[in-house]
């Protein structure tokens, strides 16, 4: 296998496609739950939802709404990536939904990731979509896009769209979605990553979103969305459902980064490096706000196994189960529940999750490649470029 080979990536969509059982079975599992669960159950995966009453009517009038995710092809995949939006997507599967990720080949090429080199943007692209098979994404209610075959097949429906979103805004508005790229105001920006956020403004309408369901970094081009909405005088929005952004294991990193390693837990690390890192993250007792090894425990073990379990000595207070989030910090603002506790915990519960990703890449040849070679790109791009790197 050539796994510099784009020509696969149809081939890994239509795989994945939704057929039309899928979509069956995905209205009757919704007609299974009811409203207030299903409302619940999508509310549940956002930090901020932009709106409340739009989300509830949407669900009322539409059986099987249509969320949007979308990534850059951009090197190896930590955990925020791979385990929060196989969590995520699960649960808009669950509550009925059709989730289309969006592929954005053309979008990592604009933000020159990999060099801009689309061969090898693409195959980190199947690397990822890999990893989301391995860690158990439920593949039955999503549908994979790439960006540079969809636009190219439906060309003559995007670019007017893209155009007349540029034409409703002025640069300073549209400099100020630079985050999503993960830039900064004070970057200076070339001509083709001022006209990015145009282009993902125009995914949202092109896919027919009816709920974006992305990080709170892309707040701003979904709002983007929604005022381009009260331009043209459409009436239905698309629903902002916006998750939290899991920080880096350092203290002060408000996000986690591939470009420190050290800070990020990669899906196919080996169980040492995640005790190593875990070990040496940032903890300290009796502090909830501010502490990464708790929110990995919020946003990843509960939402996975709905307890998390700690071992330890009868000295030390015995081994115990806790139910949920709120038990698990009035332990730890006592002192009664120690960072000595929760870091073999979160790092067993790690890696625990991770163990089938790593048998994946292991035991299938094809995947083995994929990794490989995914690897050999970070490293050369580390090498050669000097250019900032989104998380």
């Amino acid at each position: 296998m050539d796994p510099s080979q784009p020509s696969g990536s149809s081939a890994d969509a239509s795989a994945s496609s939704s057929s039309s059982s899928a979509v069956e079975n995905l209205a009757a599992g919704m007609a299974a739950m009811s409203l207030q669960d299903r409302f619940e159950l999508l509310r549940g995966i956002g930090e901020e939802c932009i709106q409340e009453d739009e989300l509830m009517n949407l669900l009322q009038k539409k059986p099987v709404p249509i969320c949007y995710d979308g990534f850059e092809p951009s090197g190896r995949m930590h955990i925020a990536q791979g385990i929060v939006k196989t969590i995520n997507v699960n649960k808009m599967v669950r509550a009925g939904c059709k989730v289309k990720i969006w592929i954005a080949d053309w979008f990592a090429q604009l933000n020159n990731k990999m060099g801009g080199d689309i061969k090898k943007i693409q195959t980190v692209g199947r690397y990822m979509i890999e990893i989301w098979r391995a860690a158990g994404m439920n593949l039955d209610g999503v549908e994979f896009l790439w960006s540079s075959e969809e636009i190219n097949k439906r060309a003559n429906e995007y670019w007017p769209l893209v155009m007349d979103i540029a034409r409703k805004n002025n640069v300073k508005r549209i400099m100020r979605c630079c985050q999503i790229m993960g830039r900064n105001d004070s970057d200076e920006l070339t001509a083709a990553q001022i006209f990015y956020p145009c282009m993902q403004c125009a995914d949202i309408f092109f896919l027919k979103a009816d709920i974006c369901q992305l990080g709170m970094d892309q707040r701003k081009v979904n709002m983007l969305a929604r005022e381009y909405c009260d331009n043209i005088k459409r009436r239905n929005k698309p629903i902002i459902l916006s998750h939290h952004m899991l920080p880096g294991f350092k203290e002060g990193q408000e996000k986690m980064s591939k470009s420190d390693p050290s800070s990020a837990i990669f899906m196919e690390d080996d169980e040492a490096q995640v005790n190593l890192k875990i070990k040496q993250a940032f903890c300290p007792p009796n502090i909830v706000d501010g502490n990464p090894c708790l929110e990995y425990i919020k946003y990843i073990v509960f939402p996975w196994f709905e307890t998390f379990e700690v071992v330890r000595k009868e000295e030390n207070g015995g081994n115990k189960t806790f139910a949920n989030m709120n038990e698990l910090i009035a332990d730890y603002e006592s002192g009664a529940l120690h960072p000595a506790d929760v870091k073999p915990a979160l790092a067993k519960a790690i890696n625990q999750i991770l163990q089938p990703i790593r048998d994946h890449f292991k035991n299938n040849s094809e995947a083995k490649v994929l990794l490989n070679t995914v690897k050999n790109y970070k490293v050369k791009t580390e090498d050669t470029s000097s250019r900032p790197q989104a998380s």
